[in-house]
This record gives structure tokens, C-alpha cells and sequence, in this order.
């Protein structure tokens, strides 16, 4: 079994890493890749990364990387991959607001600058459940269906134990969601305060 998830977090990490690569490629293109062209690069880096390669290396590429980033959450993993969906949009600013605002209370709490550890409520609080299906229906309220169904396969993930983490924090935040999220807001903000100075500038008397 422990050799069947760590199978597992291989593929998911050569997609991921596969995924990544391929946005990056996309980035600097200046036309859309085709669906088509997206699946063979896929299919293609993940297959690099999934097996051993020799040059020296024992494990495959995707073992080095998982032993310097850890696994990555679930939320992360698919916002990564349906974000080369067509017609994939955006995760809405108040989303990445609140995984901000989630990120700034809970990593300083949990390393233990405070009384109250909130990452033990991921093992199993009711309570905790409950706030994570409440957020799941706020995004169904905000008609953001992706958000519904990502925090839903979290929820699953976590109660089948698809992870060597049996914290459901684990599944739904991790530190590159949090600095994405955070540089997000970041650079929203500072969209909004430049065009609103231009826009002073432009309308200015005289």
C-alpha cells in the first residue's frame, strides 16, 4: 500500500511539474497552444520526469523534486492542471483574497507564534469540516462551480487517504498556494493603485 502512494505521488508530481513547464512554454509564446500540442507536452515532460533517466540519478526526476518541495495540495494541484483547460478562467480575487487572509493567521499560529494551533483541527475536526463545506458553498453562491468541485475532491482526497497526510490542512493549503495567492492580492492592489493614479494624472486640471 505505502509503495502504491508513493506510485501515486510520483505521477501526480510529473503532471504537476509536466503542467508547470508547459504554462511556462505558453507564457512565453505569443499564440495559444493548441489542446493538442498541450496533451503531447504533457504526456511527453511527465514521462521525463515519472521515469528514471540514469545520468547518474537513481530515482527519477520527480523524487528529487518531491523530496525538496514535499507534496503539494490538492487545490494547488488541480488549479494547476484545469489552468490549461479551454476557456479555463481565472480563480476569482476574493478566492485568492481568502486563502491570503487563511495563510497570514494560520502558518504563524502553526509554527507556534500563539496559544492556539489550528492545524490540528485538520485531523479530524467537525467543526473544521463544517467551515471548509461552508467555504465550498460561498463559491457556489459567487457561481465559481471550479471552486465547489476542487474543495469537494480535497474533501474526498483526504477521507480516502490518497496522501501520506492524513490532515485535511494538507489538502487544501500549502505554501505555494499561500505565496501565490499573497502575490496575487499583491499585485491586484498594486493594478489598481497605478491605474488609479493614471487615470489622476489623465483627468488632471491643466
Amino acid at each position: 500500500m505505502n509503495h502504491l502512494m508513493q506510485s501515486l505521488a510520483l505521477v501526480e508530481l510529473s503532471i504537476t511539474c509536466a503542467v508547470v513547464i508547459t504554462l511556462l512554454l505558453q507564457k512565453t509564446s505569443p499564440q495559444e497552444f493548441p489542446i493538442i500540442a498541450k496533451v503531447f507536452l504533457i504526456l511527453l515532460l511527465s514521462n521525463l520526469f515519472f521515469w528514471p533517466l540514469g545520468l547518474g540519478m537513481e530515482l527519477p526526476l520527480a523524487a528529487y523534486v518531491r523530496g525538496v518541495i514535499g507534496d503539494l495540495s490538492v487545490v494547488t494541484m488541480l488549479l494547476l492542471w484545469t489552468s490549461l483547460l479551454p476557456g479555463s478562467r481565472p480563480a476569482p480575487l476574493a478566492f485568492k483574497l481568502a486563502i491570503a487572509c487563511i495563510a497570514i493567521i494560520f502558518y504563524p499560529l502553526a509554527l507556534g507564534f500563539g496559544m492556539v494551533d489550528p492545524y490540528v483541527w485538520g485531523y479530524g475536526s467537525i467543526l473544521f469540516l463544517i467551515a471548509v463545506l461552508l467555504v465550498a458553498v460561498v463559491c457556489g453562491l459567487g457561481n465559481w462551480s471550479k471552486g465547489v468541485w476542487m474543495i469537494a475532491l480535497a474533501i474526498l482526497a483526504w477521507a480516502a487517504h490518497w496522501h501520506e497526510s492524513a490532515n485535511l490542512w494538507d489538502y487544501l493549503l500549502d505554501p505555494f498556494l499561500a505565496i501565490w495567492a499573497l502575490s496575487s492580492v499583491f499585485g491586484a492592489l498594486y493594478r489598481r493603485r497605478r491605474d488609479k493614479a493614471r487615470s489622476g494624472y489623465l483627468f488632471r486640471p491643466g
